[in-house]
């Protein structure tokens, strides 16, 4: 049986709220979200959010797109179960929009 990829995909969710710390950004929103709904849940609420958050703007504007839950998912496919492919879809056109090159 396969493991649960839940509990990995939070971690790599708390991972990458420390990298925006010490990138500069202090993701208070974000790690409030996180501890309250863990990381799918909270991912799937920005991902299918109408517009990009706040943070996601301000790790735009800081060059670190590759921080934000968007890149997460799409750069990583072992993520790509725990979401439907109009979410993948959905934050891969976000960072396209944005310049990124996602996966």
């Amino acid at each position: 049986m396969a493991e649960d990829p839940h509990p990995q995909f939070t971690q790599a969710m708390f991972d990458i709220y420390r990298k925006a710390k010490e990138a500069g950004y202090h993701a208070t929103i974000f790690l409030q979200m996180l501890s309250d709904r863990h990381g799918q849940a909270t991912a799937k609420t920005l991902i299918n959010a109408a517009h990009p958050s706040d943070g996601y703007e301000a790790l735009y504007r800081m060059g670190k797109l590759e921080l934000t839950v968007e890149a997460l998912i799409v750069g990583q496919p072992k993520w790509h179960r725990l979401f439907s492919n109009e979410e993948i879809d959905r934050a891969r056109n976000r960072l396209e929009q944005y310049g990124y090159k996602a996966g």
